[in-house]
């Protein structure tokens, strides 16, 4: 599986879906500053990492400074997926093991990372800490985006907990295997947790051979409604 599509197949169908989706965050941002971004699914096995990369990567070929977070503790793949190690992270920051200019790793350019760190027993208390609003706030002075991938909904408490202290928030469905009834409940979760959902990310959708990762994005803005497929 391709999952650094963006920058392997920068002309290919699903590529354009990650610009237009940066182009979405970008019109809504000049209503409501977006700088911290959750990405998450209902269930497991959704493609939020894969979506998580692609468009931190799309969001930092357009002069912005992008910072990646793996708040997914429990079960972590940024740093398989960037191919690098996961020594010092996220935990390690928070529990005061190490100082966060050098849990920040430089991918390329304009995109950084913080990797989970080491395994902890209890994330959600972890994530749910005044540290780790502390370090959101601390990251806000210094890049343009924060994308955090995280636990899905249906799962565990974690991303609640995260989503309430940023942004917005954007949920990936998989079009073979999300069912109606369990992308519903995902909502449903965020939107009584008075979370700032703003679109829609469904992948795995067959429209041609290169569109592994086909985007859809809607928003309700008052009584208007958008929506933009890839």
């Amino acid at each position: 599986v391709m999952m650094f599509i963006t920058k392997k197949k920068p002309s290919s169908l699903s590529a354009e879906a990650y610009r237009r989706l940066r182009t979405n965050i970008k019109l809504y941002s000049e209503e409501k500053p977006l700088k911290t971004i959750v990405i998450t699914s209902s269930i497991r096995g959704e493609g939020k990492s894969t979506v998580t990369q692609n468009l931190a990567y799309i969001l930092s070929k357009d002069e912005s400074k992008v910072l990646i977070i793996d708040c997914n503790l429990r079960k972590p793949s940024m740093h398989s997926m960037f191919s690098i190690e996961n020594n010092v992270g996220l935990t390690d920051v928070l529990s005061g093991s190490c100082d966060l200019e050098k849990a920040i790793k430089n991918i390329e350019e304009s995109l950084f990372l913080i990797t989970s760190g080491s395994i902890v027993d209890k994330p959600s208390e972890i994530l749910g800490s005044d540290s780790m609003k502390e370090l959101l706030e601390s990251v806000s002075n210094n890049f343009d985006y924060i994308i955090i991938d995280t636990s899905s909904i249906l799962v565990v408490s974690d991303t609640l907990l995260l989503a309430t202290q940023t942004d917005a928030t954007i949920i990936v469905a998989n079009a073979k295997k999300t069912t109606t009834n369990v992308l519903k409940q995902g909502y449903r979760q965020l939107i009584e947790s008075k979370v700032n959902v703003i679109g829609t990310v469904l992948n795995n959708c067959n429209k041609s051979i290169d569109n592994k990762y086909y985007g859809y994005y809607e928003r309700d803005r008052g009584n208007k409604h958008k929506k933009w497929k890839g």
